[in-house]
Order: structure tokens, then sequence, then C-alpha cells
């Protein structure tokens, strides 16, 4: 009987001195990170060199002449003939464009972007001036669609090609319509190139 007794005070004891379980710590709480709301950034002209169906760099086909005029200055030489009714269409080179690029305008609105001269600037499939007409027939296969120059014997020749595809009808007439045209002198090289709507197939300027 005193065993037991001992052996229950033993319990008692190393009961007493047990340390009793630890309640766990709550778990913290999950913080919410907030996402910062990023401003996007401005929307910025296109400085690229090349010249698109679209236009060329800041100039953008159905801009206004006030919008061109804003971009890239007035008319270098505004004493110059650029149409027989300006009011209707005049072509000239904006004062801070670079050399050897020509705009057009009809009623107000940009039509054209040219290239002329020496322009070192090319299209999107890098041709520009003094490329020959073969190379530029290969870049764009069936798309290009070659035409007799008005003035010139052959080799000179114009080579249009519309975003979309080849045009059936004999002159574009759609003012949605875009595309580039690559004029072919008598050397058999490109002397010229045009971007934009039906203005393209102009081939005295504003007529």
């Amino acid at each position: 009987m005193k065993r037991i007794f001992l052996l229950a005070a033993s319990a008692l004891v190393f009961a007493a001195c047990t340390p009793a379980p630890e309640t766990p710590a709550p778990a913290p709480a999950t913080a919410v990170v907030e996402t910062p709301v990023e401003t996007p950034p401005p929307v910025m002209a296109p400085t690229s060199d090349m010249i698109t169906p679209q236009g060329w760099g800041p100039l953008r086909i159905g801009m206004t002449l006030d919008e061109v005029t804003a971009a890239l200055g007035p008319d270098a030489n505004p004493n110059s003939v650029g149409g027989a009714d300006p009011e209707a269409c005049d072509e000239f080179r904006p004062q801070n464009a670079p050399e050897g690029i020509l705009v057009m305008i009809e009623s107000g609105k940009l039509t054209r972007v040219s290239l002329i001269e020496m322009s070192p600037l090319k299209s999107d499939k890098g041709l520009g001036i003094g490329d020959t007409a073969e190379t530029v027939k290969t870049a764009y296969g069936p798309a290009a669609q070659v035409g007799p120059h008005k003035y010139q014997d052959a080799p000179a020749e114009y080579i249009t090609v519309w975003e979309g595809g080849p045009r059936t009808e004999p002159y574009v007439q759609d003012e949605a319509a875009r595309g580039l045209l690559y004029e072919i002198d008598g050397t058999g090289k490109v002397g010229a190139v045009r971007a934009g709507g039906p203005s393209i197939q102009y081939v005295e300027g504003c007529a």
C-alpha cells in the first residue's frame, strides 16, 4: 500500500514538473501587397526611317495640314509651286523633314509621302532610291504589280504594291487603299518611292 502511495506521489511530482504544451501562436495575417498602378507611357510618334503605306516617321496618311505642320514644320519653300491649285492639292517638303522627302496635301489632308532624289530613307522592305527593279520585284513577289512608265521607255516602269494584295481595277479610287509605288527610271533603278492612298498613282505631282 505504501508503494502505491509513493508511485502516485511520484506521478504527481512528475506532472507538476512537466511544462504544459505551448499553445501555437496564431499565424500572422497575410499582408495584402497592393500592386502600384502603372501609368502607361505616352504614345510616341514612330521615329523609324522606314517609309510604309501608312506614312513615314511622325507622318500618317490622313493627317490634317495643321498636324503635318506641327510635326515637321511648314513648307520649306513656300514660294515654289507645288500644284496648280494649292487649295485642292499641294506638294512640298516640310521645313524640318529630311532632304528628299515630300508630302502631298489634298483638300487639307495628307494623302502621300514621297522619296525623291538621293534620299537615304528606305521602305519597309529596306528598299530605296537606287535599288534595281528586279530587287523590288523579288522582294514583293506576286504582290508587285508592274505597269509601263508614262513618259519613258523600258526598262522604266512603275511597280505598285497595295496592302491586302494586287488590285484588279485599272485605277484605284478607294480612299481607304494604301500602298507603295516604286518609280523605275530609264536605268532600271528606283528613282522615286511614293507611299499612301490612291494619289501614289499620280505621275505629275498633283495629277
